[in-house]
């Protein structure tokens, strides 16, 4: 086996090698255990957010060549482009799992939480207490019901919201443990990305270039790359890029506005160019992606 190869996992992926998924849609699924997963012990490199929670034993593991330990009421984030290695757990092992897309998980992002993402790119492992960990299971509890009762799921939205105050409950016990630094001790690059970040996180931005965004931020758009690599391994356009498709995502299947007005809406002025760059993205027009999302039903 070549040592130097890495397996890279991509979510649509996830089916095929874990066939225990509680719930799976594409952008979205969740299982309740890892240690059956063939391959788990090698090297692979995941191209999506992941988010464990442990809910007894311990597991060990590194990201990025970094080696973490998380026990009993930890929580690990796993972002994008992060490879995994060494991974250890103990025979009682038992743990949570919930797993998006990159683009998915852009809607999650404001202002008032980007300080917990900031803390979650360098200090992915999470330590809860009892209650706010009780509170995380419920959620899960909760979204495997709806999935194990068809009959009271009205539907993917529906699904997507108990998601989102999922998600919008765990970034706010994160920035509950967190020291507020102040803004003028961060260095530079720290500052710069933040403020980029929360550019990305403002809905009625809809710019899709990476010198307007550099402009804006009075640094070239090389230096802009240069720091959203190292904060994120992501460069600045690929991060717009998520950005803006993750916002198209939500205009084609959670509102009743025209192709041609989500178009508009999100500065396209060629209704051609924005078919084209919806179907680059998503494999998909943006009425095929409708319909295989059962959009209007």
């Amino acid at each position: 086996m070549d040592e130097n190869k890495i397996t890279e996992l991509d979510l649509n992926d996830v089916p095929e090698v874990y066939h225990n998924l509680k719930y799976n849609d594409g952008e979205i699924f969740f299982a309740d255990n890892i240690t059956s997963i063939p391959g788990l012990m090698e090297k692979f490199k995941v191209n999506f957010i992941a988010y464990l929670m442990v809910v007894d034993g311990s597991l060990s593991l590194e990201l990025n060549s970094l080696p973490y330990q998380l026990k009993k009421n930890c929580s690990l984030i796993v972002d994008r482009k992060t490879v995994i290695n060494n991974v250890q757990h103990s025979d009682d092992f038992r743990c949570l799992i919930c797993a998006m897309s990159t683009d998915m998980g852009f809607s999650f992002i404001n202002k008032s939480l980007m300080q917990s993402v900031m803390h979650i790119l360098t200090h992915p492992v999470i330590e809860m207490g009892q209650n706010e960990m009780d509170l995380m299971v419920k959620y899960y509890e909760l979204l495997v019901f709806k999935m194990d009762h068809p009959d009271m799921n009205f539907g993917h939205e529906t699904m997507r919201n108990i998601i989102r105050c999922f998600a919008y409950d765990l970034l706010s016990n994160i920035n509950k443990h967190l020291n507020r630094d102040n803004d003028d001790m961060l260095r530079q690059g720290d500052r710069i990305f933040r403020r980029f970040m929360l550019q990305l996180a403002d809905n009625t931005n809809v710019n899709r270039s990476v010198k307007s965004y550099a402009d804006e931020l009075c640094v070239s758009p090389k230096y802009l790359t240069s720091v959203c690599r190292k904060h994120s391994e992501y460069t600045a356009s690929e991060l717009i890029s998520s950005a803006v498709m993750s916002r198209i995502k939500q205009l084609l299947l959670y509102s009743d506005m025209s192709i041609k007005e989500i178009a508009t809406e999100m500065g396209f002025d060629n209704l051609s160019f924005f078919g084209k760059y919806v179907k680059k993205h998503l494999g998909l027009s943006p009425n095929n992606y409708r319909k295989a999302n059962h959009y209007g039903k």
